[in-house]
């Protein structure tokens, strides 16, 4: 059996559905997945061993310029690729507009949730069927109801696995991680100190502040950064408490980075996800 999984962003939901990947493969263990992914996030479906081809989609990078994306080779190559397959199941565990119209350009009964329970109700215009599932339940105890129901298993929300595969990842750092220096050594700590929304920073006094505690109880400090923004904050930290600013490392680096150090301390991130 082959089903096309569509979450196509952000991280944290990226890493909250592979939950659901696990139920599904031990439920039904003939069961292989695609994933339809924003093309900055294609490694995290990839350390799961249920899926098999990740296809990527530039929908953030094409909104600048619809017209002319959307009738361009690009997008025209993203339409063939996910045609190839024909699915015994489309499931959009995204819940958009922009999802939706995703799954109804692959061939397969599409599935997702319901009008009163989606995020964008418009969504379900491009489903076959629909589940219901409570907005007040949990992201991924949501996304775990709506792949039990879809595909006719029962669900235990008694046990919880992401099934990422510390050696999928490790193969795919292994040069990386070495040429990039990413170190490992148990009395480091990580400050997960960028997020996308303005709102969910924590104040870099704070940070300077937490970082000099942390330094007094004998750990090193890492900081890791994904853009000039969060590159000049690191530095800003370091250059006032001592903290070592990583170099720029993949998805798949960072997590095998998270992986090594004895803590991790996060404002409300995907990456934060990543380190649970």
């Amino acid at each position: 059996m082959r089903v096309l999984i569509v979450k196509v962003s952000s991280l944290g939901d990226i890493i909250h559905t592979l939950p659901a990947i696990t139920d599904a493969r031990r439920a039904r263990p003939d069961i292989v997945f695609d994933w339809v992914v924003e093309e900055n996030f294609v490694e995290v479906p990839s350390w799961h061993p249920a899926v098999d081809r990740v296809i990527p989609v530039a929908f953030r990078r094409w909104r600048k310029k619809p017209f002319r994306s959307l009738g361009g080779i690009e997008f025209k190559k993203f339409k063939d690729d996910i045609k190839r397959e024909h699915y015994d199941l489309v499931i959009d565990a995204q819940g958009l507009i922009k999802s939706g119209f995703i799954s109804r350009l692959s061939r397969g009964l599409t599935v997702g949730l319901s009008d009163s329970t989606v995020r964008e109700p418009l969504a379900t215009l491009f489903y076959n069927k629909v589940y219901s599932v409570p907005k007040t339940e949990h992201a991924v105890d949501r996304v775990r109801q709506l792949f039990s129901r879809a595909l006719q298993y029962e669900y235990n929300p008694r046990t919880i696995d992401y099934g990422v595969s510390q050696d999928i990842i490790a193969d795919q750092t292994a040069s990386a991680v070495k040429a990039n220096g990413a170190t490992n050594d148990a009395k480091q700590v990580v400050f997960l100190h960028g997020t996308t929304w303005a709102t969910k920073h924590w104040p870099v006094d704070f940070w300077c502040t937490l970082a000099q505690h942390a330094a007094s109880a004998g750990f090193e400090v890492l900081l890791p950064w994904g853009d000039e923004a969060e590159r000049s904050r690191a530095d800003h930290i370091a250059q006032i408490t001592g903290a070592t600013v990583l170099p720029k490392l993949s998805l798949s680096g960072l997590a095998t980075q998270l992986a090594s150090v004895s803590g991790v301390i996060a404002v409300d991130t995907g990456l934060g996800h990543l380190a649970a």
